[in-house]
């Protein structure tokens, strides 16, 4: 989409100023980018309008998304953050599964170098212990899938924690 020098010299001269009042709003610099980004984006659909004062226009859009998500955030439950060494974590291996706690932590840790789908259906399989067909159900993917990314996962895994990672249970 072209929309001409105008909408370039407008985005280039006033960018600074929205972003300052995008931040102000937010309290976030990459909320306020994003506000900022989508705020132009809205201001470019709508340019032969927004052409006779496109500052004010985008600005209005800006603080109608930070008001959007202000009232979406007070709606959602708060957030509690876990710690690195989280109790959740664990309560999911028992006493007598013969993981300790360092070992546990090295676990953790190959399991974040996994990619998103591998590693969800690794801590599905092994670490929750949901059959192959649960675990489709619950990601939305065939069960070839499945077992096509826990035979990856568990791969990738043996590279990373040689020693450790034993033949899974079928």
């Amino acid at each position: 989409m072209n929309l001409g020098k105008d909408f370039d010299d407008f985005v280039r001269c006033s960018s600074p100023r929205l972003l300052r009042t995008s931040y102000l709003l937010a309290s976030d610099r990459g909320h306020a980018e994003d506000l900022l980004q989508e705020a132009l984006v809205r201001t470019a659909r709508h340019w032969r309008t927004a052409r006779s004062a496109p500052e004010a226009y985008t600005r209005r859009i800006i603080v109608n998304l930070a008001t959007d998500r202000w009232r979406a955030r007070q709606r959602r439950p708060p957030e509690v953050p876990f710690g690195e060494d989280a109790e959740v974590l664990d309560s999911r291996v028992s006493p007598d599964a013969g993981i300790g706690p360092d070992e546990r932590q090295l676990i953790i840790g190959a399991l974040r170098q996994l990619p998103y789908q591998q590693r969800a259906v690794a801590v599905l399989r092994y670490w929750d212990g949901a059959s192959v067909a649960e675990t489709a159900a619950l990601l939305g993917i065939s069960e070839g899938t499945v077992k096509s990314y826990a035979a990856r996962a568990i791969a990738r895994l043996r590279e990373l924690l040689p020693d450790r990672i034993e033949a899974p249970p079928c």
